[in-house]
């Protein structure tokens, strides 16, 4: 993700001022889940000042104390650290590790957030959206949602759910395929079909032309082009070659309110 980095950055702010002009009247809950086990953060002791540093940060910094929710795949991510993050404690409101109405400054509080940097582990992009979500597709036996819980009132029944993926490579990694991620989302908003919207910016090659590999026959089938085109009846695809990613998080947004306003909770 190294060369796109600057591109996801670019566009927040579009992104933020879509979801503000779509979305102002509704209550929005903004969470970023890492989507691999693993801690990407190097030892601090090579520093000249180990509690004010972080040898990957962007800048750097390494003063936060970790928990358990923070090395937790399906937990909120609130201390980005790949190679390139944000490297940094982002502070929310409440104490939470997902964005609510109540934090003021929603561009730099999703940048912190979705400033994840790369180079840490092969995305398990679903079993990170799965567990965040405590379906039991993915069974780790732990919870995300409940009181105490890492995620504690993310997940709502009185709300769309509306997923951003962001990876420049296949999906390969994640338990199941299209049609169980399909059953499991949809089940967690009650079997409406309406109450799930998904974007993934992601690797065109598998369709020919495209903008990755420009000139090159089309690649292996991804199963995120399967999941979101032939499973979804929300999903959106959209080459992470663009040159720019805002137009894409503003056409997404604009569907959000007219689904809002339809929506029954089950």
């Amino acid at each position: 993700m190294h060369e796109y980095q600057s591109r996801l950055l670019a566009a927040f702010p579009e992104f933020a001022q879509a979801l503000e002009e779509e979305l102002g009247a509704f209550d929005l809950h903004i969470l970023v889940t890492d989507s691999s086990h693993a801690w990407g953060m190097g030892s601090c002791s090579q520093c000249k000042d180990p509690d004010d540093c972080d040898p990957n940060g962007e800048p750097s910094l390494c003063g936060a104390k970790l928990d358990a929710c923070d090395t937790t795949m399906g937990a909120g991510e609130t201390f980005p650290c790949g190679m390139g993050s944000s490297g940094r404690r982002c502070e929310l409101a409440g104490g939470r590790r997902y964005i609510t109405n109540e934090d003021e400054d929603l561009v730099g509080a999703l940048t912190c957030l979705a400033r994840v940097g790369y180079g840490v582990a092969s995305p398990q992009t679903f079993d990170a959206i799965l567990a965040a979500l405590d379906h039991p597709l993915i069974p780790s036996g732990v919870t995300f949602n409940g009181p105490g819980d890492c995620n504690e009132g993310f997940l709502r029944d009185d709300a769309l759910l509306l997923l951003v993926i962001i990876q420049n490579t296949y999906e390969h990694w994640s338990l199941g395929g299209p049609y169980q991620w399909r059953k499991a989302l949809y089940a967690v908003k009650g079997g409406d079909e309406d109450a799930v919207v998904a974007l993934a910016i992601t690797t065109d090659n598998d369709i020919s032309p495209n903008l990755c590999s420009p000139g090159e026959p089309a690649g292996d089938t991804n199963r995120m082009r399967l999941f979101m085109e032939d499973q979804l009846k929300h999903g959106t695809m959209a080459s992470i070659c663009a040159p720019a990613y805002g137009p894409f998080f503003q056409e997404v947004a604009a569907q959000l309110a007219p689904l809002c306003d339809q929506f029954i909770p089950r």
